[in-house]
């Protein structure tokens, strides 16, 4: 295999996560994966992405004080969210969640059923591993941009080492909860939490795959 069909592989076979094996990831493979993803390039090598990973009884009281903070407080974010989503953008969104929704069943116009289904965010799929990933305050969107190339690569180098993940800016909606359990200083600005594990692929919610739109959707050639 080239290093191009290598790299075409992993792109190809990643998705977003939503059940998992009731077991850790050892010690050994969490330290490889970050290895990994600390090579990720970024502004004048800045690399200005700080991570804390949860592991066992971390990531149980993690998800318990999440799960309660989740039901009571409404979402407030460090780095805005999109207003919204227009045109194609939108409707990318929605077939991706119509997809989910298929998957495990839930019909069209069940608010109840996928207000369950999005909760499932903050009990992090059942994962045992979060990462959170921040970023110096100062450098802003510079900042944001640089973590978000080593979130990409975070996810490409799980899934080289046999692991599923999820990146979830709905954990990043409760940046005040946060910054308190982790004792984060203010410097620094949460851009989401990554959840991570042994994929259970014989799970509904992990057995569709979202398409990618064609070249002649986001190229302009000029010649």
């Amino acid at each position: 295999m080239t290093p191009d069909e290598a790299l075409e592989d992993l792109l190809a076979t990643r998705w977003s996560c939503r059940a998992y094996q009731d077991r850790q990831v050892p010690k050994p493979v969490i330290e490889r994966l970050l290895t990994l993803a600390q090579r990720t390039a970024s502004w004048c090598n800045t690399q200005p992405w700080q991570v804390i990973v949860t592991s066992g009884a971390g990531t149980e009281r993690f998800r318990e004080a999440m799960t309660e903070w989740a039901r009571d407080h409404p979402a407030e974010f460090d780095f805005a969210p999109p207003a919204e989503y227009r045109g194609v953008y939108r409707d990318r969104r929605r077939a991706s969640g119509w997809q989910l929704y298929e998957a495990v069943g839930i019909e069209r116009g069940d608010r109840e059923a996928s207000a369950r289904q999005a909760f499932e965010n903050f009990r992090f799929f059942g994962a045992p591993h979060v990462a959170i990933i921040t970023t110096d305050a100062v450098h802003d969107l510079y900042g944001a941009v640089d973590s978000g190339l080593y979130v990409g690569t975070f996810l490409l180098a799980a899934r080289s080492l046999g692991l599923g993940a999820i990146p979830q800016a709905a954990l990043a909606g409760h940046a005040t909860l946060i910054r308190k359990h982790f004792e984060i200083p203010e410097d620094r600005k949460i851009l989401l939490g990554i959840s991570f594990g042994y994929a259970d692929e014989a799970h509904p919610t992990n057995s569709y795959r979202t398409a990618r739109a064609g070249l002649d959707e986001v190229v302009t050639w000029v010649e």
